[in-house]
């Protein structure tokens, strides 16, 4: 448990933080125009650039596409433009994480929607950690987020790179009806108005 407290302490900012330049003082140039409207759920400003800009899976000094902005913060219909428009839904950062992870992370369970039709892996593991988008959703107490992982195929006996699984770190963490859902044969639906200690 001290072991997994640790990695906890520690480890976190890696999951969301993935690009860690490696010269400090080198000023990172600006990001594109298409990636700071999605970042901010500009829509009407993202339509415009989506007209205007060669492609839409411009990055960041991060290595971030605007879909990946956009998941992160919850922006579903700014999600939705992009994918009209061709987003990679697989696309990857510097640290592998793919859109879903960044939804997943953050418990936005109608993008993590989203990019599950669009045919999103529910099973990809990051570089860093090894860590899936139904770890990240568990770790944090996602409720809604993991059962709708879950229906989708996410595997919850994958580990990260420290042997640890989805059920370990909601375990960790005390998120009781995590814990439950992914108890083997306990596997229920998550109610709306459920809480734990952190949920949805």
């Amino acid at each position: 448990m001290y072991r997994i407290a640790l990695i906890a302490a520690f480890l976190l900012p890696l999951w969301l933080f993935a690009c860690n330049p490696g010269k400090v003082h080198t000023p990172e140039p600006p990001p594109p125009a298409l990636v700071e409207a999605a970042a901010a759920g500009d829509v009407a400003r993202v339509d415009t650039l989506l007209q205007t800009t060669s492609g839409v899976d411009v990055r960041d000094a991060c290595a971030w596409t605007p879909l990946m902005k956009a998941a992160l913060n919850g922006h579903v219909e700014t999600a939705r433009r992009l994918l009209a428009a061709g987003a990679a839904v697989e696309a990857t950062d510097k640290g592998g994480y793919t859109p879903l992870m960044l939804a997943a992370q953050r418990g936005h369970t109608e993008l993590v929607d989203l990019l599950l039709a669009h045919g999103a892996n529910p099973n990809h593991r990051e570089e860093t950690e090894g860590i899936t988008a139904l770890i990240a959703a568990a770790r944090e107490g996602h409720t809604r987020t993991v059962m709708t992982l879950i229906e989708a195929g996410a595997d919850p006996h994958l580990q990260d790179h420290h042997g640890l699984d989805a059920l370990a770190w909601a375990r960790q963490q005390g998120h009781t009806l995590v814990v439950k859902q992914l108890t083997p044969g306990a596997v229920t639906p998550a109610s709306p108005t459920s809480a734990s200690r952190t949920g949805d």
